[in-house]
């Protein structure tokens, strides 16, 4: 797993997660075992999504001499219980397909290798669209603007709350700008998350135009030479015009405060509600220019399967995954370790 937000580091460890009077070696050594420690936390976070998908996998095989249509058949039906998706399901049965067809596989071992490699290559493909690193935009831009989107009760709320206190622990000066003016408490919310990650927050009253908020909320971050600046936004679909038109606003407002903002539209999705999170990921895209996704609740759900749906049908970076309740369970999303952990 890799650590995320050095976005400010022109060194390859942080200093303030770290500890400053380390040396390189000590340094290297103990982000090593915080890597080891988070794949290990991974690995059990997707162990419904593994038992879905592994397991089942040996159970449906077990007693079969060979890999015929009626086993394919089961697989199927299996892979698309698990949320993976249709298209997903009929590319990798077609290359398993090829596969025996040539004889290149014969047996539950090579079967699974081909299907690492198809998800490997979906999850791959995917980053060629969007941001896939915060690193790629030009660090001497400030505020770096991290938009972040989503419907209500999928943990939009705290995920901007990790992120917020895992970039400050970077070393970078974080502000939030509470624009979500629609849901009654969703700035107060916002704030309990704000003091616990020890950040400032730019809020007004419920009502407030969501782009005066933004444009106060720029200014306040250029006047405090802030590096990031995490902007909230209203959650409903139900009435998608006047989203547009509110997103669209403080679009142009952001472009014309800092250069190139948004960054990032990072949108926010619950991996528990599956194929209706697709569903949302779609509309959105036709609101907000969705440049990755934030996939919540991964350790809730055995259909963790819709990650590689969403890569494939959308084309676009998961960047980071929730994994439990606390501050550092989000974590930056990496493909091998998604991937190997279904299978291991």
């Amino acid at each position: 797993m890799a650590f995320f937000w050095r976005r400010n580091k022109e060194d390859k460890f942080s200093s303030s997660v770290l500890g400053l009077d380390k040396s390189v070696e000590e340094l290297k050594a103990r982000e090593e075992a915080v890597e080891r420690e988070l794949s290990v936390r991974f690995s059990k976070a997707i162990e419904k999504t593994r038992h879905s998908i592994n397991n089942r996998l040996d159970t449906i095989f077990e007693g079969r001499k060979q890999i015929d249509e009626a086993f394919l058949e089961e697989l199927e039906e299996m892979l698309i219980s698990t949320d993976i998706g249709v298209a997903t399901t009929m590319q990798i049965l077609d290359s398993i397909r090829r596969g025996v067809s040539r004889q290149e596989i014969g047996d539950l071992d090579a079967l699974k290798r081909e299907m690492r490699k198809e998800l490997l290559g979906i999850l791959h493909h995917s980053t060629e669209r969007g941001v896939a690193d915060e690193r790629t935009i030009d660090p001497s831009i400030k505020p770096y603007v991290l938009m972040v989107v989503g419907v209500n009760g999928v943990g939009k709320t705290t995920t901007i709350g990790k992120l917020a206190q895992r970039i400050k622990d970077e070393g970078n000066e974080v502000l939030i700008c509470a624009a979500d003016t629609f849901r009654a408490a969703a700035s107060d919310q916002l704030e309990i998350w704000a003091d616990r990650a020890g950040v400032q927050i730019v809020q007004q009253k419920q009502g407030t135009d969501p782009a005066a908020v933004l444009f106060d909320a720029l200014a306040a971050a250029k006047a405090r030479n802030s590096d990031v600046l995490i902007v909230d936004t209203a959650g409903r679909l139900h009435n998608k015009a006047n989203l547009m038109a509110e997103l669209e606003k403080m679009k142009r407002i952001s472009s014309r405060e800092v250069p190139g903002a948004p960054h990032e539209t990072l949108l926010v999705i619950d991996a528990v509600t599956g194929q209706n999170g697709l569903e949302q990921a779609r509309q959105f895209m036709k609101t907000a220019d969705v440049t990755g996704i934030v996939l919540t609740k991964l350790d809730g759900t055995a259909k963790g399967g819709i990650a590689v749906a969403i890569a494939k049908e959308l084309n676009l970076p998961i960047r980071y995954v929730g994994i439990g309740e606390q501050v550092n369970d989000l974590m930056v999303f990496d493909p091998e370790s998604y991937v190997n952990g279904l299978f291991n």
